[in-house]
């Protein structure tokens, strides 16, 4: 299961809760050159618990080629504190994000950069149970109730898919205890935004299949779902490393989008208590190598200035990004900061 909180706004934590949730010391990031056989010690700390979101990253760890890199690599489980929360205050190197997460961190002044887009395609959808014979476009919403998280940005991103569609974007809104599909099948809600590569497929797997509206067929701007982010600060400390970092995470990418089955065994070898419904696994890493690793021209991990500035443009219209004291915006954010494509293979 991927994180359930997926489009939260991620909240500012004092140093000294920072320190109690996280177990760290208060010298800042952890990458040195006391990790394993000399090698420098790098963290990366997961938005949940391991699943294929983060199959490049164990794949590499599996093959060895962070080890062959000089890289000793700590996965720092997911926990009570968010992974943005921990590298904005320099509590990890790298940590596992999302687009909407770093926008709103980045806008209040966070230190917090994505640095490797793991999905091109938005990893997100309206869906409706299969058999809703009466819902045949997001127009067909109006009216009816949805089952989110409860966060900032579900309201007007459904609204603007329901205008566009040709509704008003009238909607009920109830908050989610159980998995999206569940909600949808048991009657307590009529729409909910479940992720298609696998909250989608473990509703087909269960007999509970779902029929999905694609954001973007509707004039919403494509989302990065999922990216590995890292801070400034680290980043101009250890570009180098970060460097090599990348290059091993590209390459663990690439394998799983070459061989998807290969790569979900050794995501599974690796996480063998936690990933137990192994069908799930392959189909949800087949359904990634298909659609949603590779962009367009067929590269992985890189990122446009083009599509981080329409979503930020978006959550600024909407009303939805406060500077460091609360204070909404008065003007769109310059989005060109909150990425960079410096430290990719190549670059």
């Amino acid at each position: 299961m991927r994180r359930p909180d997926l489009l939260r706004t991620v909240p500012v934590v004092t140093a000294a809760a920072l320190l109690m949730a996280t177990g760290c010391s208060s010298g800042g990031s952890s990458s040195s050159a006391d990790g394993s056989g000399g090698a420098t010690r790098v963290t990366l700390a997961l938005d949940w618990t391991p699943n294929t979101n983060h199959t490049g990253i164990y794949v590499a760890q599996q093959l060895g080629w962070f080890k062959k890199a000089g890289i000793d690599l700590k996965i720092v489980p997911y926990g009570s504190t968010a992974p943005e929360t921990l590298i904005a205050n320099h509590k990890a190197d790298f940590g596992i994000s999302y687009q909407e997460g770093i926008t709103t961190a980045r806008a209040a002044g966070q230190d917090i950069t994505s640095v490797y887009a793991v999905t091109q395609k938005t990893d997100v959808t309206v869906a409706v149970r299969a058999n809703r014979t009466d819902i045949s476009s997001p127009k067909d919403l109006d009216g009816k109730t949805y089952a989110g998280f409860g966060a900032p940005y579900e309201k007007p991103l459904l609204q603007k898919v329901i205008q566009n569609a040709g509704g008003k974007g009238d909607f009920k809104e109830v908050t989610l205890n159980t998995s999206a599909y569940a909600a949808l099948y048991a009657g307590k809600a009529d729409f909910a935004m479940p992720e298609p590569t696998w909250e989608g497929l473990e509703a087909k797997l269960t007999g509970k299949p779902l029929k999905n509206f694609q954001l973007s067929d509707y004039g919403f701007p494509a989302i990065y779902s999922t990216v590995i982010a890292s801070s400034d600060q680290y980043l101009a400390k250890n570009p180098a490393i970060a460097k090599k970092f990348l290059a091993a995470v590209n390459k663990g990418y690439e394998y799983a989008a070459d061989n998807p089955d290969k790569a979900a065994d050794l995501l599974i070898k690796a996480n063998k208590s936690v990933l137990t419904n192994t069908e799930l696994v392959k189909e949800s890493e087949q359904l990634l190598a298909k659609d949603y690793y590779r962009a367009a021209d067929n590269s992985i991990g890189g990122q446009s200035k083009e599509r981080w500035q329409a979503f930020a443009d978006f959550e600024f219209k909407a009303g939805l990004l406060s500077d460091a004291n609360g204070k909404k915006l008065t003007k769109a954010p310059d989005a060109s900061t909150f990425f960079t494509t410096k430290f990719l293979p190549g670059q």
